[in-house]
């Protein structure tokens, strides 16, 4: 795969140590942008980019309306927003819930499907329900590439394996920084 622009990772039970082991496998000079959308409570404070951000050494922090596709971060989904993706930037959106979740992975893989196609690299880690398997199969149709993490070693087995059916690759998660390399998703 070249040109990949947006990497959208994707967990929810079990995210935060799942997402952050991926982080650390990631070099300094990884290129493309990172999009986080983990799965939490609208009133959840905003920590999460914080305690990422200790994880790896690409810097982390919440996304913000219109913020544009940078490379070498880290950005999360605010609690509360859907992170909607545009050929040059990210917008965020209130509208309702999607299988009671706002941020929902599903809306952000298909809008990013939708933006970038090919350059697009979806990732589905751990999680409690099927989010994610909808919108990894638009990535799938727009010719960009899906990793799920394998829902038998996944601390929550169901987001990975409702999602298994479109992947490009089914990996341990310790694989996936390097299959993210291999990729020649590099600088």
């Amino acid at each position: 795969m070249t040109g990949c622009r947006l990497i959208v990772i994707g967990a929810s039970w079990g995210g935060l140590e799942a997402v952050g082991d991926v982080l650390a496998g990631l070099p300094a000079d990884f290129g493309p942008t990172v999009l986080v959308v983990q799965h939490r409570s609208e009133d959840a404070d905003n920590l999460l980019a914080g305690l990422l951000d200790r994880r790896g050494p690409l810097p982390v922090r919440e996304v913000e309306d219109k913020d544009p596709l940078l490379a070498s971060c880290v950005l999360v989904a605010p609690a509360g927003y859907h992170v909607l993706v545009e050929p040059d930037h990210f917008a965020l959106s209130t509208e309702g819930e999607v299988r009671f979740s706002r941020p929902s992975i599903d809306v952000t893989l298909e809008s990013a499907a939708d933006a970038l196609g090919p350059a697009v690299v979806g990732v589905v880690l751990t999680g409690a329900n099927d989010d994610g398997a909808a919108g990894l199969a638009a990535v799938r149709r727009r010719g960009g590439y899906a990793i799920v993490q394998n829902p038998e070693t996944a601390l929550a087995p169901a987001m990975p394996a409702a999602a298994r059916p479109s992947a490009s690759v089914v990996a341990e998660l310790d694989e996936i920084p390097r299959l993210l390399s291999e990729l020649g998703v590099r600088a």
